[in-house]
């Protein structure tokens, strides 16, 4: 078999405007949606992810009409998609009124206008004439470090296995949707504790999607962008200074939390999408299920195109050493994480987003407090040249 790496073209694609509209963490609540052409839940939909729950949840969200295009992962609240968790400690939460899984699941994988991502990718096509008509490719994973009895982690004090899970992440992703942050990005606990996860952040690193976007941690609501260091040989995943600042403009008015990510905008995104095609391996043995081809249906959706399918992770044997792997400079070079970086240098900067609805952490007492949606605005390649 040929392991050799195709290289896309270097002529520059056409981009055009694509909004997103990000939330995660509504645990049972619902807020005022803007138009957008993808909206995007990071999880946490529930309490503690009963039928009831879901079911009003799910509802809300194939009801919101103003978009082409909604992906949905799950969180460590919502217990009963993650299986094995609730086979083990179900009844712990739900002893006085069972629930069936199967069911609960199906609320999610059966929707005929939500893209439901577990840990999976998908190329997404926007073909609705009156929208962008652009195409990119997403990853959503629903695990987080351990952080109490909740569903879908990992031990916090292992590396090997957080870096078992974010390995697949494919390297050609654009959109990485995950539930938690990444250590020392939007992070932060009330206790100025950085929650986030270190091999989360070196995954994230070695794809440089555009977007990172994520929830879990209420309090780190917010936005910020990472430069990534691709010329350092001697520090592993490092990342430059960065000066931005985001003040969101939605707050005390009726305006949007808008982040303006466009070439119009003024503050473009340094990050080309450039990548490298390998050959695709089997799907995630994480996934529950394997990746599939499919065209929407639904009335948000009728127009939107969703191809599944592991997006070009490296293959076996194609890895760098552990010495090499996270290291910058000549892509050529023996001493630098070559697959990482060969035909991608164009991927220099990720717009990270945490878009916690939820102002304060469960258990909420008292009025809860609402964030707004976090809108991303960003320029995409348009999928069709004569459109």
């Amino acid at each position: 078999m040929d392991n050799s790496p195709v290289y896309t073209s270097t002529v520059p694609q056409r981009t055009r405007r694509t909004r997103f509209v990000c939330i995660s963490d509504t645990h049972n609540c619902t807020v005022k949606l803007p138009k957008g052409d993808v909206l995007i839940h990071c999880g946490d939909l529930t309490n503690q992810g009963s039928f009831g729950e879901l079911k009003k949840q799910v509802t809300w969200l194939e009801r919101a009409a103003d978009f082409e295009c909604k992906l949905v992962i799950a969180g460590n609240h919502d217990l009963t998609l993650d299986t094995d968790f609730f086979e083990q400690y179900g009844n712990y939460f739900h002893n006085n009124t069972p629930q069936n899984p199967i069911d609960c699941r199906n609320l999610l994988t059966q929707s005929n206008s939500l893209i439901y991502l577990q840990h999976s990718s998908h190329t997404i096509k926007l073909t609705a004439p009156s929208g962008p008509r652009t195409t990119f490719n997403v990853f959503g994973s629903p695990y987080i470090p351990s952080c109490g009895k909740w569903a879908f982690q990992y031990p916090r004090s292992d590396p090997a296995a957080s870096e078992n899970i974010w390995k697949d992440i494919p390297l050609n992703t654009d959109i990485l949707v995950t539930h938690g942050p990444a250590r020392t990005h939007r992070d932060e606990s009330r206790h100025r504790e950085a929650l986030g996860c270190e091999s989360l952040r070196q995954a994230m690193w070695r794809v440089r999607p555009r977007l990172a976007l994520c929830g879990h941690v209420h309090e780190a609501r917010g936005v910020e962008r990472i430069r990534w260091d691709l010329s350092n040989k001697f520090v592993r995943y490092k990342e430059l200074a960065s000066t931005y600042q985001w003040e969101d403009p939605g707050v005390g008015n009726e305006k949007i939390c808008l982040v303006d990510l466009t070439t119009k905008g003024g503050k473009p995104l340094d990050n080309d999408g450039s990548m490298v095609s390998w050959p695709s391996p089997p799907w995630s043995p994480l996934a529950t299920q394997p990746p599939s081809s499919h065209t929407t249906k639904g009335p948000a959706m009728k127009e939107a195109m969703v191809m599944g399918g592991s997006m070009g992770t490296v293959p076996e044997g194609a890895s760098p050493g552990i010495g090499t792997r996270g290291l910058s400079g000549n892509p050529v070079s023996a001493r630098s994480d070559g697959v990482a970086l060969t035909g991608r240098l164009g991927r220099k900067e990720t717009c990270v987003v945490n878009c916690a609805i939820q102002a304060s952490s469960y258990p909420h007492s008292g009025p809860r407090r609402l964030h707004k949606p976090i809108v991303v605005d960003i320029d995409l390649p348009v999928w069709e040249d004569n459109s």
